[in-house]
């Protein structure tokens, strides 16, 4: 079976990082393994940030050109796609393409981490909302990776079209490698970043985003300056427009923060297995594969109790979570 896979936020070959990217590879991999043939079909990216009317307008038309120079490439070949597949279409990146494609050419339209927002009934992003109610009113099958997920779309599927649950998930090969190798990493890491191998580990592994990435830094920023007497040093693995932001947060503790930058993901599963403990704030986090990455290897994890946050991690079980935003509760 033969898939057209479509991510309208980031497509899986972006060259930019990021957990979400992460997510539409290993699904991607895991219908590979199944037997499938995966291709990207399209890599137009309709993300409007800023809640931009006439930039939603324009990327409503960029997908409905892409529309029809699909049709007329898969009119023409033998092997047509036999199902679509949109990842992580929403009001901010909705899917143009998947519904007209899959109505014309008569094959499944599947949605996975579909995500709907009614409260954005109206706002900035009227016509995205707008589009991605369509969508999955218009899907065969529906895919939410959380509980929160699946609330807000289960009044839009109406049977014969499923709506199923798909948690998060990664293969746990390379975390597990890099667990059993951690002494080698963490005098690796230890010579490159002349960081005190005695001392407990804190890491975090985030894009350095204007938007809840950075107020997730910051608070961790907060959190950690009222710890300064126990013995501890923070790794950061990151980057992004707001790196000078956060670096100048993180300034107060000296050389204890550490910053590596951004890494290939390759390096990450010994950055992870390397370290004593895994901290985020998780402000207004989907779930944070990150934390899921870092539980594989080992790591356990202190969080903020936001979001979909506690359906990957299990409190007092693989980590902590904090109550939401509370820097005072994410220090102790």
């Amino acid at each position: 079976m033969s898939l057209a896979f479509y991510a309208p936020l980031k497509s899986p070959d972006h060259p930019t990082p990021s957990g979400d990217r992460r997510m539409a590879r290993a699904l991607i991999e895991a219908l590979r393994r199944s037997g499938r043939r995966v291709e990207i079909a399209c890599r137009l990216r309709s993300y409007d940030r800023a809640g931009d009317a006439v930039r939603q307008r324009r990327l409503q038309t960029l997908g409905e050109r892409c529309v029809g120079r699909l049709l007329r490439r898969y009119r023409n070949q033998r092997d047509r796609p036999q199902a679509w597949l949109t990842y992580h279409g929403y009001h901010k990146a909705p899917d143009w393409l998947g519904p007209e494609i899959s109505a014309a050419l008569r094959i499944p339209y599947l949605l996975v981490e579909a995500s709907f927002a009614p409260k954005q009934c109206g706002g900035p992003w009227a016509l995205g909302h707008e589009a991605t109610e369509r969508a999955i009113g218009r899907a065969d099958v529906v895919i939410g990776l959380t509980g929160l997920d699946l609330e807000c779309l289960a009044p839009l599927v109406a049977p014969p079209a499923q709506l199923h649950r798909l948690p998060p998930f990664l293969d746990p090969a390379p975390y597990a490698a890099a667990q059993v190798a951690r002494a080698r990493h963490r005098a690796e890491i230890a010579a490159r970043w002349r960081t005190d191998s005695k001392q407990p580990w804190l890491l975090t592994v985030a894009m350095m985003r204007a938007d809840v990435k950075r107020d997730s830094y910051l608070l961790l920023a907060q959190a950690l300056g009222r710890i300064r007497d126990r013995p501890w040093q923070l790794l950061v693995v990151g980057d992004g427009p707001s790196r000078g932001e956060i670096e100048a947060a993180f300034a107060p503790l000296g050389p204890r923060a550490t910053f590596a930058g951004a890494l290939p993901e390759s390096q990450l599963p010994g950055f992870y297995a390397a370290c004593d403990l895994y901290v985020w704030p998780a402000v207004r986090e989907a779930y944070g594969l990150a934390m899921l990455e870092a539980q594989a290897a080992g790591l356990p994890v202190v969080a903020g109790h936001e979001g979909g946050v506690s359906e990957v991690v299990q409190h007092e079980v693989t980590g902590v979570l904090t109550p939401p935003r509370d820097p005072q509760a994410f220090a102790e």
